[in-house]
């Protein structure tokens, strides 16, 4: 304190003097803030020489001057070589979100394609987190092309594709090993060495060593041949033709390309990067990126930041095409082949087909930048008129929807989605798996929900909260919402109903508001012209999408768990051997108690048992 009772003023941070400690080595330096948040993290070939530059005396742009105004202290971590410190760089904007740096926003879940870790891999599309052991190749532009990838090698190489309840329960192949697009490893029809070549080949083949790949096959068929197995060289025969035949129609510039071309259209503030892929001569499709930049407003820089932050979370091609000469092209080379393991050669002055996919890039991005910002300023209009709708006093920033869903009560499933100003925050959504109700009880549904997503928020300044809550049901819900709000404290949020109309058409939905001051309740139904009805409708409806597909994702697992696993002394070869013997759990559930006991290991009192629980009996050994 001073001598009025005041605050000492925060000492402003002296950058020359701490310059003058820095070593001249490689490294990544750290700005923060006086409460400690990171306004910018940087990398530089020599710390001493990059840091000053930021506290001498020549002209600086507003963004970097209002940075430094911030600037409470910096730390630095020294690296061995630049290369390392530009991929410590982008790890730490991936982790701490520095203010000041162009940051890549990528809330979506993009598709790839997983060869789990196990005895008998399987291979499968895969959308979300990647929590199951395994290696993950992609991202793939569209769930279209990784079908069509899978399509092609469940025919090549026949690797399994059913999850692993149905794989330990087959006493018989499928259907995909009739149709020969399986081995069926579940009833050993294939040797373990055969299935794992088949495994290390697809990798090769989803790795792009298709060269490789085709070498060893083809020296596989030579062997098959000189040993009289004709049917397996003319397999093998089959293979490499149709993997030639996709090189020759896929051959960009006369030989299987590997390689992405990106470009970036900027409009004010806002930017996009356009990214057109391909791999092994297949084109993948194209991608749009929207990053935040923060201030940047030199399009070379945020294609910069994005491609040096992209790559460090995917495997970069051996060829980068980029629209816009970076400076640090040879850096971002060493570093990218340093993480890859092989070598990448970034590129911006190209001729032929490679100019032409430019073009193309360039093009799709202006676009893509077009229908964005049109949509931002559909958005913003929709939440002008949500707004005088509901007579809030500014656009609602916070849109929050709860919404139900079950099958006559089994695996009751609550969902919340958020809305921002820019549309759907993805990241934010949250199912809540309801139990301890009276099945079909929506309103305690509701009320279980509701209490679980604010109970925190009860009491806690720092809460987040939203401007609005929309409930997808009638008088009831809102009522039930309401009074979960009032008894957290928190009955400022205003709520609003959104009940079908009778003929359940889009565009005839009632709101329900309560009363405010005393008022009664009022009844809204704005008609389907309404842009804020509109924008209620397309976050009902995405809460509404969302409740459903967590309903049947519980209901299916449910359903697919096999009951045997509930009784007490079944363990997995009672339970394969009783599968096997009746051929499934339908032919189990139509035996007897006698036909049960027969099966080895299996005794008179375990039969009733497993009689009583398939027929829902709450008593061993009843009829």
């Amino acid at each position: 304190m001073n001598g009025d009772g005041a605050p000492h003023a925060a000492p402003a941070f002296d950058g020359k003097a701490f310059v003058r400690g820095l070593s001249t080595a490689p490294g990544v330096y750290r700005m923060y803030a006086a409460d400690d948040t990171v306004l910018y993290v940087g990398k530089a070939g020599a710390l001493k020489k990059r840091v000053a530059s930021y506290f001498n005396s020549s002209p600086k742009n507003a963004r970097t001057m209002a940075m430094l105004s911030q600037v409470a202290r910096i730390e630095v971590t020294v690296t061995r070589t630049e290369a390392e410190a530009l991929l410590l760089e982008n790890q730490l904007i991936k982790s701490l979100k520095p203010r000041y740096n162009v940051l890549l926003r990528d809330d979506k879940s993009y598709p790839h394609l997983l060869v789990t870790r196990e005895e008998w891999p399987r291979i499968a599309l895969h959308r979300g987190p990647q929590s199951v052991p395994g290696r993950y190749y992609g991202p793939y532009s569209s769930v279209v092309a990784v079908r069509e990838t899978l399509h092609l090698l469940h025919k090549l190489f026949k690797l399994r594709s059913c999850e692993d309840s149905v794989f330990r329960n087959r006493s018989r192949p499928c259907l995909q090993y009739q149709i020969g697009r399986c081995s069926a490893p579940c009833v050993g029809l294939v040797e373990p060495a055969a299935y794992e070549a088949a495994v290390r080949r697809v990798r090769l083949f989803l790795e792009g060593h298709s060269d490789e790949l085709l070498v060893e096959l083809g020296d596989a068929m030579e062997a098959a041949s000189a040993r009289l197995d004709f049917e397996e060289a003319a397999r093998l025969r089959d293979v490499l033709a149709s993997l030639r035949g996709m090189q020759a129609r896929q051959y960009v510039d006369g030989r299987a390309a590997d390689l992405d071309v990106l470009a970036i259209a900027m409009q004010g503030s806002s930017a996009c990067v356009l990214l057109l892929a391909f791999r092994d001569g297949r084109n993948f499709g194209t991608r749009a990126f929207f990053p935040k930049t923060n201030g940047a407003e030199d399009p070379a820089e945020v294609l910069a930041a994005f491609v040096a932050q992209y790559y460090t979370a995917h495997q970069p091609p051996r060829e980068i095409v980029l629209a816009r000469a970076l400076a640090d092209a040879a850096l971002l080379e060493e570093a990218f082949a340093l993480d890859a393991g092989h070598r990448v050669q970034v590129k911006t002055s190209v001729r032929g087909e490679r100019a032409g996919y430019l073009d193309l890039a360039r093009r799709n991005a202006e676009h893509a930048l077009a229908t964005q910002l049109g949509s931002q300023a559909a958005q913003a209009a929709r939440a002008e008129s949500l707004r005088e709708l509901f007579g809030l006093a500014e656009p609602a920033r916070r849109i929050e929807c709860f919404d139900i869903s079950h099958t006559m009560g089994e695996a009751t499933v609550a969902s919340q989605v958020v809305f921002d100003a820019e549309g759907p925050v993805r990241s934010q959504y949250r199912r809540y798996n309801i139990s301890g109700i009276e099945p079909g009880d929506d309103y305690a549904a509701m009320h279980q929900a509701l209490l679980r997503r604010f109970r925190r928020a009860a009491g806690n300044p720092d809460a987040v909260l939203p401007d609005l809550l929309l409930i997808d049901g009638g008088a009831g819900q809102v009522a039930r919402a309401n009074a979960v709000l009032a008894e957290l404290g928190l009955a400022g949020i205003p709520v609003v109903g959104v009940a079908k109309g009778e003929a359940r058409r889009p565009g005839d939905e009632t709101l329900l508001l309560p009363g405010v001051d005393g008022q009664p309740a009022r009844e809204l139904k704005p008609g389907a012209d309404s842009p804020g009805l509109q924008l209620v409708q397309q976050v009902r409806d995405e809460a509404h999408r969302f409740a459903i597909t967590g309903h049947r994702g519980r209901r299916q697992k449910a359903r697919s768990t096999s009951r045997l696993e509930d009784i007490p002394g079944i363990g997995p070869r009672r339970r394969a051997a009783l599968l096997k013997h009746f051929g499934g759990l339908g032919g189990l559930r139509a035996a007897g108690v006698e036909e049960i006991a027969r099966v080895d290991g299996v005794s008179n009192a375990l039969a009733e048992r497993i009689y009583a629980t398939l027929h829902g009996l709450d008593a061993p050994g009843s009829p």
